[in-house]
């Protein structure tokens, strides 16, 4: 799977956070009593018709403005968002190569055998990190089964998240962002460091002892201490490896395992991961450059996803006459034709 950025039909100068439109409901509230303060004496005055017709007209609009705004801050409720976008507030503000947009986040999944787009949908989140398990889960749901082996980009890597989908008994093959970015390990770093469950501990390059200290109750992270901070001290790596007065501290995550045995699927499947570029990144390709899609032409969650749906099947269609070829096609599609009845 992957994802990609596209512009939603809304500007970046649009998307303001929940401060702005409570002030800008307040501006409102005190121009609509002005207007009917002003109503009201022209009404008592019977003249200036003219400017009454134009007073309730704007109060009019004054009115729908303030009531668009009002759902729009019903949005920043129960959610985490920091802005929100006044003309499409369900796109938020993304970062891509192109800078800084009104846009949605498109994810695809894509088979490896055809490259054909499985499942695909426009999301609103920013970052790729939520999204593997629930979008796998729905390619799942599409081709009623659940696939053997489950690939994406470092984007993806949240040991959480990917913690959902091998649960399920698929191999999940996705990078770290240390190994994506190729960072080569010191000599100190925590992966030389032995772990010992029975024990609960760790023991360091030099087989000393790092015992268990405390567990961050927000994070569930643990802590592991050299027991004498002498030990470190006296050892000739001193300052390499740490340079602390209480000397040296591993720290082992919650689902410190799971990252283990991910990191090691994904140094066994490289083969696999390659292959990802080919299929996961060629359908944005295709849409983008030849179907020439740089933004979208609806507006809110629903219109989007039915251009992206639009899109993924142009995808597909292309993709399956460069298979089967155009008559194979439209054979196979005749054959698949659902009977309507008399």
């Amino acid at each position: 799977m992957d994802g990609t950025k596209l512009r939603a039909n809304a500007g970046r100068g649009q998307s303001h956070d929940k401060g702005h439109y409570e002030k800008r409901v307040a501006e409102l509230d005190e121009r609509v009593e002005k207007l009917i303060e002003e109503s009201e004496r022209v009404d008592d005055e019977q003249e200036g018709v003219g400017s009454s017709v134009a007073m309730e007209k704007e109060l009019a609009q004054a009115e729908r403005l303030r009531q668009k705004i009002q759902e729009v801050l019903k949005g920043f409720e129960g959610s985490d968002r920091e802005l929100i976008n006044r003309t499409d507030p369900d796109c938020a503000l993304m970062h891509s190569v192109q800078g800084s947009h009104a846009s949605y986040n498109v994810q695809a999944v894509v088979d490896d055998k055809h490259g054909l787009i499985v499942h695909v949908e426009a999301v609103s989140d920013t970052s790729d990190l939520n999204q593997f398990a629930v979008q796998i889960d729905k390619a799942n749901e599409i081709v009623e089964k659940p696939c053997e082996v489950a690939v994406a980009d470092a984007g993806y890597a949240d040991t959480e998240e990917l913690k959902k989908v091998d649960d399920q008994q698929i191999k999940v093959v996705v990078p770290s962002q240390r190994q994506a970015l190729h960072e080569e390990e010191g000599p100190f770093s925590k992966s030389h460091f032995r772990y010992d469950a029975k024990q609960d501990c760790y023991f360091c390059p030099q087989g000393q002892k790092l015992s268990y200290v405390g567990t961050d109750k927000s994070s569930g992270k643990r802590h592991y201490q050299i027991t004498n901070p002498k030990l470190c001290h006296s050892c000739i790596h001193y300052g390499q490896c740490t340079s602390a007065k209480k000397g040296r501290k591993i720290i082992r995550l919650a689902l410190e395992e799971i990252k283990e045995k991910l990191e090691a699927q994904y140094a066994a499947c490289k083969e696999i991961y390659d292959r990802r570029k080919q299929r996961a990144e060629l359908p944005f390709g295709h849409t983008k450059s030849n179907l020439k899609t740089i933004r979208f032409l609806l507006r809110g969650k629903l219109g989007v996803n039915a251009e992206t749906s639009l899109l993924g099947t142009c995808f597909n269609l292309a993709r399956m006459i460069t298979i089967v070829g155009i008559g194979a096609l439209i054979e196979r599609l005749t054959a698949l034709r659902v009977p309507v009845p008399a």
